[in-house]
């Protein structure tokens, strides 16, 4: 007897079919995971940084299992990049939140992503949440409050604009990304010392790294962020692989998305938009400038050396920006440090 599909109930739309490449990222998850849990492994939270405004929180994270006593900080020391994506996500986990006395509940998604938006009573500055699943301890998910007298913020890509990786060559990406650890990559001169005194003249300011990078190496990505003495701030990653739609996730819709959603969460916020000259980074931002120039403080763009222009496959070819936005370049930290003082938007006293 033929199989048929069950009408949806009337007012209902039916369930968009799912792209074979999921199907098959999902069957095989759902093997590692039965695989895993059969050998004693448990599941457990990697909290990443969040952030929120008033009543409420962006809450970010990964469930994935670990041996049993370890609790997911510990499994992710490895300083090989490699380890973190071989680590086995839990799909469609429930976690509770709690944030005083009450208790909220939300769902990982198919990748083992936390990315729920949260009533919370935090207050301005960073805070934290704690974070529960299937019983265990709970662990805390910090959180930065964004308070709403706030007018400014920051948005910095990673790749080639805080630490230099060359990222857009294939075989050097996956070398970067799978091989070497943190102690490897250079941070990009003067970069740490601009975003500290942009975060010290205007206090209370969110700063998000904004990146096309897999969620996996956020705790990479920290550790070398805080050894080059980078403030601290909020991760927006993606999760590498297929989609429902598509064999493979777009980065630049990441990034749009993102910077939207900013914009709706934070109307009141005027963004400083920090990239480079060797990617999307000028199209992506030119598009938001465009179309929330309210929300847009200043573009800045790195401008890459000839050496890792030829490994990013070229510069941007955007010569002109229409529009109310300023834009600024800079080989480096020092000399965007320049360029945005003379917009005001830093004190011509180094901090």
């Amino acid at each position: 007897m033929e199989s048929v599909s069950p009408t949806p109930p009337a007012g209902e739309e039916p369930r968009a079919r799912v792209h074979l490449a999921a199907r098959l990222d999902d069957a095989l998850h759902r093997f590692r995971e039965r695989r895993a849990r059969r050998r004693g492994f448990v599941p457990t939270i990697v909290p990443y940084p969040g952030y929120g405004g008033d009543g409420w929180a962006r809450v970010l994270g990964r469930v994935v299992l670990v041996k049993p006593g370890r609790r997911a900080p510990d499994r992710y020391t490895s300083i090989r990049g490699w380890r973190s994506f071989t680590s086995i996500p839990v799909s469609d986990a429930v976690l509770e939140v709690a944030s005083g006395d009450e208790v909220q509940v939300i769902r990982a998604d198919r990748g083992g992503v936390v990315d729920a938006r949260v009533a919370t009573s935090l207050a301005p500055g960073w805070g934290t949440l704690l974070l529960t699943l299937e019983g265990a301890d709970a662990i805390e998910a910090p959180i930065f409050v964004v308070d709403e007298s706030v007018r400014f913020g920051v948005v910095s890509d990673i790749d080639d604009t805080v630490m230099v990786t060359a990222l857009p060559r294939p075989l050097l990406a996956g070398w970067n990304t799978f091989a070497v650890n943190e102690h490897a990559r250079r941070p990009v001169p003067g970069m740490s010392v601009l975003y500290d005194r942009l975060i010290a003249a205007h206090p209370g300011s969110p700063l998000i790294y904004l990146s096309t990078g897999a969620w996996n190496t956020v705790l990479t990505l920290s550790r070398f962020l805080s050894r080059h003495l980078y403030p601290r701030g909020t991760f927006l990653l993606t999760d590498w692989g297929p989609t429902p739609e598509r064999w493979f996730r777009s980065g630049q819709e990441h990034k749009a998305a993102n910077l939207a959603r900013l914009a709706s969460e934070f109307p009141q916020v005027r963004w400083l938009l920090i990239g480079d000259d060797g990617q999307h980074d000028e199209q992506r931002y030119g598009e938001f400038a465009a179309a929330h120039p309210q929300n847009v403080a200043a573009v800045a763009i790195r401008q890459l050396t000839r050496g890792e222009a030829v490994l990013a496959g070229g510069r941007s070819q955007l010569d002109e920006h229409a529009g109310e936005v300023p834009w600024v370049y800079g080989v480096d930290g020092a000399d965007l440090a320049e360029e945005l003082t003379t917009l005001g938007l830093l004190d011509s006293a180094r901090a």
